[in-house]
């Protein structure tokens, strides 16, 4: 019979909810903690990354935003008996805490932590809590916060935590910022864990209308969509540019480290990653996300001055392509947006949560 106290991790649907939970996950177990990572089919592809001691469930859950009408009548049933079979589940393992990261995958656990009364928890990465987190927020012990401020329902305190990053990331904050010159310089191109199609429309026009003074000094590193990848790679090649296009990079925090400048999403985990390792970026919100949360996840760098902003339907290749030759030809400017970004970030982050976690198994 193990004394070890268990963890329940929720988490799922992309990898801003998976990162955190990632790094919550590794300091736990280095804490003396088992881990258990509650998530769904979709969240498990992002799972990679997780130490091999974490125990994946994979559980039922569903979600109201996709499908036609009958996955959408059948959701209830399936959130339903996800819950209940998670309420099964904690009822054997009595976890210590469950924390939830957001996502539909993490309604079953924490709506089981809930019935139970267990002590329990949500991290919210974005400046606007998203749905299920809403859901949840006056149901659980604790809130932690990602992005500060963070819009919270009347009533609810927040903990500004920052968001956690993995280890790889952790472990180059602060690195060494090479500045732009007359010699190779990388500009790394990221969308999140999707990808984005407008990343991949605007930016390799972009690189390419830089003045060829300029321009033959570049390296790309682009990450797009499967679907974007043929055309891509191709522009590039044609208009004889460096660039290593793949549709997942797994050494985001090397290549981050290595670059000059950044071209994002603002989605939490990349904000918390250039803020941690402290890049000059350029960042281009998701304008369908909810509540535009990634315009409010920006809001902290671009006011900094670490960032430039540009609105998606502001994104055009000339108007990208003249900021980018601004940060590449001003040496002295991108250092100050590289030491502005890390002052916005919260490399200490993990630690909180885990004080967050231990508090409240002791509160039990």
């Amino acid at each position: 019979m193990t004394t070890q106290p268990l963890l329940v991790i929720a988490a799922g649907g992309t990898g801003g909810h998976m990162f955190p939970a990632q790094a919550l996950a590794e300091a736990m177990l280095r804490r003396g903690w088992r881990v258990k990572l509650s998530t769904d089919a979709r969240g498990a592809r992002y799972t990679g990354g997780f130490p091999h001691s974490v125990e994946i469930e994979q559980v039922s859950s569903a979600t109201f935003a996709r499908g036609g009408i009958l996955a959408k009548a059948a959701v209830p049933f399936r959130i339903l008996g996800g819950v209940l079979g998670m309420v099964m589940r904690m009822k054997r393992d009595r976890p210590a805490v469950v924390v939830g990261f957001g996502g539909y995958p993490s309604i079953p656990a924490i709506g089981a932590a809930t019935l139970l009364k267990l002590p329990r928890m949500i991290h919210e990465q974005n400046g606007i809590l998203g749905r299920v987190n809403q859901v949840f927020a006056k149901r659980v012990d604790a809130v932690a916060c990602g992005t500060w401020p963070t819009d919270l329902p009347e009533g609810v305190e927040g903990v500004h935590t920052g968001n956690p990053v993995r280890k790889a990331v952790h472990d180059r904050a602060g690195a060494g910022y090479i500045t732009p010159g007359e010699y190779p310089m990388s500009i790394l191109v990221m969308g999140g864990s999707q990808g984005a199609r407008i990343l991949s429309d605007v930016v390799p026009g972009a690189i390419a209308a830089l003045p060829p003074e300029l321009l033959q000094y570049v390296r790309v590193s682009h990450q797009a969509r499967d679907e974007d990848f043929d055309r891509v790679t191709e522009f590039y090649a044609e208009h004889g540019i460096a660039a290593d296009v793949q549709p997942f990079f797994h050494d985001v925090p090397t290549r981050m480290s290595e670059a000059q400048l950044v071209i994002s999403r603002s989605g939490a985990s990349s904000v918390a990653d250039i803020s941690v390792i402290g890049r000059p970026s350029v960042l281009v919100p998701f304008a369908a996300a909810t509540g535009d949360h990634q315009t409010a996840n920006a809001r902290g760098l671009v006011e900094a001055g670490a960032a430039i902003l540009i609105p998606e339907k502001r994104l055009e290749v000339s108007a990208l392509a003249e900021q980018i030759a601004t940060v590449l030809t001003n040496p002295q400017g991108a250092l100050m947006m590289a030491n502005a970004a890390l002052s916005c970030g919260k490399p200490e982050a993990t630690e909180e949560l885990v004080q967050m976690v231990e508090a409240l198994a002791k509160k039990d």
